[in-house]
């Protein structure tokens, strides 16, 4: 049985790029969320193997250390030519400073390595696990994906981490040349398109409405 999102929200993440997001796509359901950041949590070792295992982490440690419901997002770009990296390592190929521009060359710089030039060569997907925590032990979870090509150099300025690589399929534009209404802003106002807009739906259908 599905439990229904009600009353305040700690959203579990010190990603300035995520939360804005997820603010943005609870907004509209009148849910007052709070950042684990905003109220000083620390961030739990994020040991899964998988995306689901570390939204479920950080989404427990959350719910656990406030007593209220907690919403994590695990997220990654999965590129094919690299058999699937960087993964769950998405952020810390970033380092410490969050150089993702750093993170962009390193994965071009292995595609080439690897003779990856041409777009069908190219191919990559970003992935992105919820997961809604309960202090009693309720969880909700989902998990979606979009998939793409990465082009180089990067295109854009707007979103955050990987998007200006990444072009997905069926648009000329970049995730780092979409505004936040087009790449994750909800229908009708926006296209849905991000791997975390598709999850959220998921979500909001279980939990929201």
């Amino acid at each position: 049985m599905h439990r229904r999102i009600t009353g305040r929200l700690v959203i579990a993440t010190h990603n300035p790029g995520k939360l804005s997001e997820m603010r943005e796509l609870l907004a509209p359901y009148g849910i007052d969320a709070v950042s684990a950041a905003d109220l000083k949590i620390a961030e739990p070792d994020e040991t899964g193997k998988t995306f689901q295992a570390n939204a479920r982490i950080k989404a427990v440690a959350a719910a656990n250390a406030t007593r209220l419901p907690a919403f994590a997002d695990d997220s990654g770009l999965c590129v094919d030519a690299l058999d699937g990296a960087p993964g769950i390592l998405s952020a810390r190929w970033a380092g410490e400073t969050k150089d993702f521009n750093g993170a962009m060359a390193r994965i071009e710089r292995l595609l080439q390595e690897r003779g990856a030039r041409e777009p069908p060569q190219r191919k990559a997907h970003f992935v992105s696990a919820l997961c809604v925590a309960w202090p009693d032990g309720h969880l909700e979870e989902v998990e979606e994906r979009v998939d793409g090509t990465l082009v180089w150099p990067p295109r854009g300025d707007a979103g955050f981490g990987y998007d200006p690589a990444f072009l997905p399929d069926g648009h000329t534009r970049t995730f780092g040349e979409m505004t936040s209404v087009e790449k994750h802003g909800l229908p009708p106002h926006g296209l849905g398109l991000s791997h975390r807009a598709k999850a959220f739906v998921k979500l909001a259908e279980m939990c929201l409405k």
